[in-house]
């Protein structure tokens, strides 16, 4: 039974978040690919810039929803399979749902149904994030907040909070003791990687001068 709460930990949260909110919101308003408009991006920011804020609700509501889900389930797959409860971090196996976060992350980004051209990830990431451990997915919100608020970019933002998400869960871990700290730290670094390499061409704007702020409006740049 444990090798099938394994295999749905690695490849459930893969295929339920590779189903893009965005395309097919967008698919079904226009009949087109949203991957051709605006930023190219199939994401919750390029969706409002190009469709407007009731397809942008629907995107926000479906990406929240298949991130939370993907934790959840898996989580009740450990805990009636095979008596695990991955969220009593006392038990070990919360680096379960931290694997979990990495496969649902990579399905967005990386969807089979579409090419393997999804999103940046930002939004499912924090729907993740928030439904494993929502402590320091809390904090690093506040962080993007202030970034946010303070420079008006959101891939600053959204990047430096990737950044410093693993430095968090260590922390946290070692302050509770908990006996999966490492294998959780290592994770939550991946899926920090992975929304920072996401953004390498907001990286490239950012350090060029050439990133736009929150506000104003373009047609390349969307995180």
């Amino acid at each position: 039974m444990l090798i099938i709460c394994f295999a749905v930990m690695i490849i459930l949260p893969y295929l339920l978040c590779g189903i893009n909110s965005a395309i097919i919101v967008t698919r079904l308003k226009t009949g087109k690919d949203i991957r051709t408009m605006g930023s190219g991006n199939a994401g919750l920011t390029n969706t409002y810039r190009t469709q407007g804020k009731a397809a942008a609700l629907f995107v926000l509501l479906g990406d929240v929803a298949k991130g939370v889900l993907s934790v959840i389930i898996v989580w009740l797959c450990f805990k009636y399979l095979v008596g695990i409860d991955a969220r009593n971090a006392s038990e070990g196996y919360e680096w379960a749902l931290y694997a979990s976060g990495v496969s649902a992350i990579l399905g967005h980004v990386f969807p089979v149904y579409y090419g393997f051209k999804g999103g940046k990830g930002v939004l499912v990431t924090v729907a993740v994030l928030l439904a494993i451990n929502w402590v320091p997915a809390v904090i690093l919100l506040g962080i993007f907040a202030v970034i946010v608020a303070a420079t008006r970019y959101v891939s600053l933002g959204s990047c430096i909070a990737a950044a410093l998400y693993p430095v968090a869960v260590l922390i946290f871990g070692l302050i509770e003791h908990n006996p999966s700290v490492v294998a959780n730290t290592v994770l939550s670094a991946v899926i920090g990687g992975l929304i920072i390499f996401m953004h390498h061409d907001n990286i490239k704007r950012l350090m060029n001068h050439t990133e736009k702020k929150l506000g104003q409006k373009t047609s390349k740049t969307d995180t």
